[in-house]
């Protein structure tokens, strides 16, 4: 069996980067791979001086999916749902960390590696780059988010269109639908600006961003009035946090905030009323 691509952490100050390591077989995704994920996000989460991380693949490719290799191995179906439960567990911990996750789309992102892509916050691509979820042209649909995360993301025309024909935007027209936050001119110019997104998030409040991704998770599926109940608590709570304080005096005396240096240990606030219970 081919080698499986492995996943490589790198700390520069508050900023993390996430490489996917597998770069002659453009990066594919495979058990191994979504444990190595996983196993990093929680290093990370428990790291009180990250800030914020980029993820990326090497080469010339973010990732062309999942490890076609290895799931041509399995002996059936039962081993591919273990797979995809192990993937989709590992990019929960991605959407669900307090961390804020930059993707340097550097490349082709197909199927999972768009997957992994879209649990990612926001994202910066290669405008000539393909992104697709091409699992329609096998003859079964994306399995690590992509039939859920895409459609919120991109209108809902075309992520049907994607996941139905396994259509590829470029990197340049996903920029244009709002699935890609930023659009750089060459793979180089990805990691730079992706690594400048990360750099600023790390400057900002450390809640946030913590507190941005529970908040538009938690609301998902309330009604605009009950969001606005939850809103409001996470305005509160953070206005009343060190951050808060020190951002607003700063404002009123004319002057550049100093937040934190750090963030609490694994980025929660138990006042946090838009963060629910979690259990070991």
């Amino acid at each position: 069996m081919s080698a499986a691509t492995g996943v490589s952490l790198r700390r520069d100050g508050a900023v993390a980067t996430l490489v996917l390591e597998g770069a002659e077989r453009l990066n594919p995704i495979g058990s191994a791979t979504c444990r190595a994920l996983a196993g990093a996000v929680r290093e990370l989460d428990a790291d009180a001086s990250v800030r914020a991380v980029v993820v990326t693949g090497a080469g010339r490719a973010f990732s062309a999916g999942a490890d076609i290799d290895e799931i041509d191995g399995f002996a059936d179906s039962g081993e591919f749902e273990r797979f995809i439960h192990g993937f989709t567990d590992a990019l929960e911990l991605i959407e669900r960390s307090p961390l804020p996750f930059v993707a340097a789309v550097n490349g082709a992102a197909m199927g999972g590696g768009l997957e992994l892509a879209l649990a990612c916050d926001l994202r910066v691509v290669f405008g000539k780059g393909k992104l697709a979820v091409p699992e329609a042209k096998l003859g079964v649909l994306p399995g690590a988010g992509g039939t859920q995360r895409l459609p919120r993301l991109a209108p809902r025309g075309i992520a049907t269109e994607m996941i139905m024909l396994g259509s590829t935007l470029t990197g340049a027209r996903a920029y244009e639908l709002g699935l890609a936050n930023r659009l750089a001119e060459s793979p180089e110019d990805v990691l730079v600006q992706a690594r400048a997104v990360a750099e600023e998030l790390a400057g900002g409040a450390a809640l946030v961003p913590a507190r941005t991704k529970s908040l538009l998770r938690e609301t998902a599926m309330l009604s605009v009035a009950d969001g606005i109940v939850r809103e409001r608590a996470a305005a509160t709570a953070l206005h009343g946090s060190a951050d808060g304080q020190e951002g607003f005096r700063a404002f009123v005396e004319k002057r550049a905030p100093k937040f934190a240096p750090h963030r609490a240990a694994h980025g929660t606030d138990p006042t946090d009323p838009t963060e629910p219970e979690r259990t070991p």
